[in-house]
Formats: structure tokens, C-alpha cells, sequence
């Protein structure tokens, strides 16, 4: 039985602060993007909102007839400037193949939960080079909400085999993640890789914390366990 007190059998993970170290980078995007169409928008403004749907970030500083008139050029903008710009100079958090390779060669199933279009999610596991010992991913067509709602993790929880949520485990890094966890009434472990506290992680209902994916790859056995 491993820490969490359940036995797992699959874990599902965020991608941008949990594997890849790319939350400023979104950050800045979103900021050039919006001063492309004349909104001064802080670094600081936007950090805090990353890992929230891009359209739930444009609420938050569009009115209504700007998010008409421009919303979708906007996030295009912001897309295009991310994976151009950001993501060839973005590095991978530590042991983060090391990991999915030990999931794997110990049976557990495996998916990402990624509200990233199909472009980006391509691009982004070019980068991680996993997709050898991953079994499912998602990406924005799967979800009709982004997080903090559920929507993501259940999609990729769906396409899970043979498995209950009570054995399931997702590893993400910010509040978004574990809100959208707690909705869809999965069990979660935080990361403060992506830049929030292990306080906030913890406030939000993460059964435990750690620094990186790199240290639950060197607890390993603590955590994932079948041993009773």
C-alpha cells in the first residue's frame, strides 16, 4: 500500500510546470500577446493564472465585446508565439523519463491530462520524449472545460483501462490542478515545480507535496508501493 493509503494502478499527469518547467514562459506569452492588441497586462498579473484555460484568462482582462472582436486572434497569437518563441528553449524537469520508464516496467498505466491544442501537445511530447512509455493523452477537443473544472482529468481517466478512480493518481503543480482533482473526485500530489507553495498545494487538498517530479521519482518506493 503505497503513502496515500490506496493502491495504484495508473497515474495521470499535468504537463507545463509538472514535467516541463514552462509556466513563465506561457506567462509571457499571454503578456506580449495582449499588448499586441493594446492591454497592458503584467508577468505578475499572469503567473498566477497559468495552468486556468487560456479563455478564462482572457475574462479575467477582456471585456465581453474584446473577447468578440479579438479573444480568438488573441489566444492564437499567444499559441503561436509560445511554441515558436519558448518552447524549442524549454527545459524538462529532472528524471521525468526516469519515471514514466519505472511506471511502466512496474505495470502502471499512465496518461497526461492536457488542455494544450493538438499542435502544442505534438510539440510537446517531441519534447518529452515519452510517448514510448505512455499509454493515453489528451488534448483541448476531449475537454469542454478547461481547469480548474474537471473536465480534462476525466477525459483522460476515461481512457484508462480496467481501473477505478480510487486508484488513480495525478501529479500536477498548481491549485487549478488540484481543484479540478478534488471535482473529479481523484486523489492528487502536488509539485512546487510550476512556482506555487507547498502550503497553497496543500490548502487546495493535495495529499502530500513534493519539490519535483525528480524527488517522486526518489521516493518511488514510498509512493507507489504495492507492498502493504
Amino acid at each position: 500500500m503505497n503513502k496515500q493509503g490506496k493502491l495504484i494502478k495508473a497515474v495521470i499527469f499535468d504537463i507545463d510546470g509538472t514535467l516541463l518547467d514552462s509556466n513563465a514562459a506561457h506567462a509571457e506569452s499571454f503578456v506580449a500577446a495582449f499588448e499586441k492588441y493594446g492591454k497592458n497586462v503584467s508577468f505578475d498579473e499572469i503567473i498566477c493564472l497559468i495552468g486556468m484555460g487560456a479563455a478564462d484568462v482572457l475574462e479575467k482582462f477582456l471585456t465581453k465585446d474584446e473577447i468578440e472582436e479579438f479573444g480568438e486572434d488573441l489566444k492564437e497569437d499567444r499559441k503561436q508565439r509560445f511554441l515558436e518563441k519558448h518552447l524549442p528553449e524549454l527545459k524538462i524537469f529532472p528524471k521525468v523519463r526516469e519515471l514514466f520508464e519505472k511506471l511502466k516496467a512496474d505495470g502502471f498505466q499512465t496518461a497526461l491530462a492536457s488542455s494544450a491544442s493538438k499542435e502544442e501537445l505534438e510539440k510537446y511530447l517531441e519534447k518529452l520524449n515519452i510517448s514510448d512509455v505512455l499509454d493515453e493523452e489528451t488534448d483541448s477537443d476531449e475537454a469542454e472545460n478547461a481547469k480548474p473544472e474537471p473536465d480534462i482529468f476525466l477525459a483522460a481517466f476515461g481512457k484508462l483501462k480496467n481501473v477505478e478512480k480510487k486508484n488513480v493518481l495525478i501529479i500536477g503543480d498548481t491549485p487549478y490542478d488540484a481543484e479540478a482533482a478534488v471535482k473529479a473526485k481523484i486523489q492528487i500530489i502536488g509539485v512546487t515545480s510550476g512556482g506555487w507553495s507547498r502550503e497553497k498545494l496543500l490548502e487546495k487538498d493535495c495529499v502530500e507535496v513534493y519539490k519535483s517530479v525528480g524527488e517522486i521519482f526518489d521516493n518511488y518506493e514510498e509512493i507507489f508501493s504495492l507492498n502493504a
